[in-house]
Parts: C-alpha cells; structure tokens; sequence
C-alpha cells in the first residue's frame, strides 16, 4: 500500500530479459533500509525488490517486471536512462499523505496540454473509457505514482474524458512530472474509493 507521496527520482541503470524483464534502478535510498521482498512503488507500479546494493545515497535494487505489467504500462518506461518516481511501502502509524494507492496500474493516459500557469503547470490528460467515469473534479488520481487532485474533467462522446491538473512547482521538482511534454504517455491509477462507489452503483442499476 501506498501514499502516492513520492520520496525519491530513480533512474534505470540497465534492463535484461530474463524471460520476465530484469531491472537495475538506481536510487539515492539507504540500501540498509530497502528488504528484500519489500514493495517499492516505480512510477506507479507496485514491484517487488529481489536485489539491492550500493551505499548510502547511492544505491540500486533489482526487480523482475512481467510481461502483463510491461503490456498495461508506459511502453518507454522500461529503458535504461529512464526517470521514474519512487515510494516505498506505507509502513503502520505512519502519515497519509496523498490517498490510499495500490501501486496497480489501470490506464495509461496521454498529456494532450501543458500549459505555464504562474509558478504552476496546467496538464490536461486524456483517459481512455474504460476509466473516465470513476474521474471526478475534486476527487484523487495517480499519475506516474504521484498522487494529484483533479480540478475539471470534460466528457467525450466516444466515451474518453480529459481532466484537468496544476502541478505546483514543489512537486514539480520532486517528482518527473515537470518533465512531462504534450505526447508524453501516463500510468494512471484510479481513487480505490471511487472503484468500489462505482461497483455498488452498478449493482443498484
């Protein structure tokens, strides 16, 4: 379980097929502090830690990546020199910060509009349909494993919905967000509560 607070940018230092995909990331963690079999949430993908090395600060763990993760994910994100935002697991007692992430991701939607807001960035994300309805304005997503307010979504015919994000310029920096570009592909996971609240009103229809 996650937060959607992200706590360090890693790099991916190299990938191998080992029949599932093998990833080394790079990352500033103490690697005292990363388990093996501990869940580290990459760019909004809960992934399982089966090696771990390096020092403090500038350390690196291994995971193995499925072809069903590789095929519901950002089909670049698994490259050597790629960027990705980083969580560990919440441990008990500690703050929720964002909202309840299960690090599974849903769609991955498209920036169709970056625009400098003031010190902030306005992105406009367009969703696939199989997700837009449990978006809601006000409501909690996660893009790339970050987690975010929505501020407007606007409904297509075709079933596809945009919605709307300011990224303030603190999460800019912290995260990869900042970096992203009109074109630029996104894990999106959708509001647990919203899964569930959706469920129950399609049983009541």
């Amino acid at each position: 379980m996650f937060t959607g607070i992200i706590t360090a940018i890693g790099t991916v230092r190299d990938v191998s097929d080992k029949g599932d995909l093998r990833a080394v990331i790079a990352c500033p963690y103490d690697p005292a502090e990363i388990a093996i079999g501990a869940s580290i949430a990459c760019s909004g993908v809960c992934l399982t830690v089966i090696e771990r090395g390096g020092e403090p600060g500038d350390a690196w763990f291994a995971v193995d990546i499925s072809g069903e993760t590789v095929a519901c994910t950002v089909q670049d994100q698994w490259r050597a020199g790629r960027k990705l935002n980083l969580e560990q697991a919440l441990r008990l007692g500690e703050e929720l910060g964002g909202h309840i992430v299960t690090g599974h991701v849903d769609a991955v939607g498209r920036v169709t509009a970056r625009e400098e807001v003031g010190g902030s960035i306005r992105f406009t994300i367009t969703t696939p349909a199989e997700i837009a309805p449990f978006i809601a304005p006000k409501g909690s997503i996660t893009v790339d494993g970050v987690s975010l307010t929505v501020n407007e979504v606007t409904d297509h015919h075709d079933g596809t919905a945009d919605f709307m994000l300011n990224i303030i310029p603190h999460t800019a920096d912290v995260t990869t967000l900042g970096g992203l570009q009109t074109g630029d592909a996104v894990n999106l996971e959708i509001d647990v509560l919203a899964r569930y609240l959706q469920r129950m009103q399609s049983l009541k229809g």
